[in-house]
């Protein structure tokens, strides 16, 4: 007997793609908010019940916090927005966390350089 792979995970990796595409729009196009600057979304993660998301952003400049929160208090226009868009049952609640990854990133290419060059000095 022959079985059959469920298509959920493609398709959760599906949805999470098209709300980083549409979300990264509607937030460049329809967001007025002042405290919200140049927002790049890393990533998207879907429940598998697809009732929330989490939006993961990094800034290029601004004050992080200020602009979760307005993310965060703009996530019901923003919800709406992707509601018009997407053509599923249940559009996510939307839930914004700051991604730090790349100022670790940043910070350890810092420390990296920091020791090739003491390493290069002592011999």
């Amino acid at each position: 007997m022959a079985t059959r792979k469920s298509a959920a995970p493609n398709r959760s990796f599906k949805v999470s793609d098209q709300i980083q595409r549409d979300l990264a729009e509607l937030i460049a196009r329809e967001l007025k908010d002042p405290r919200v600057g140049m927002v790049t979304l890393q990533s998207v993660e879907v429940t598998p019940d697809y009732a929330h998301a989490k939006v993961y952003f990094s800034l290029l400049v601004g004050d992080p916090q200020a602009t979760q929160d307005a993310l965060n208090q703009a996530a019901g226009f923003l919800r709406n927005g992707l509601f018009k868009r997407l053509h599923i049952h249940t559009v996510p609640t939307l839930h914004f966390i700051y991604d730090r990854t790349t100022e670790r990133a940043a910070d350890m290419n810092a420390l990296i350089a920091k020791a090739v060059s003491s390493r290069g000095k002592e011999e």
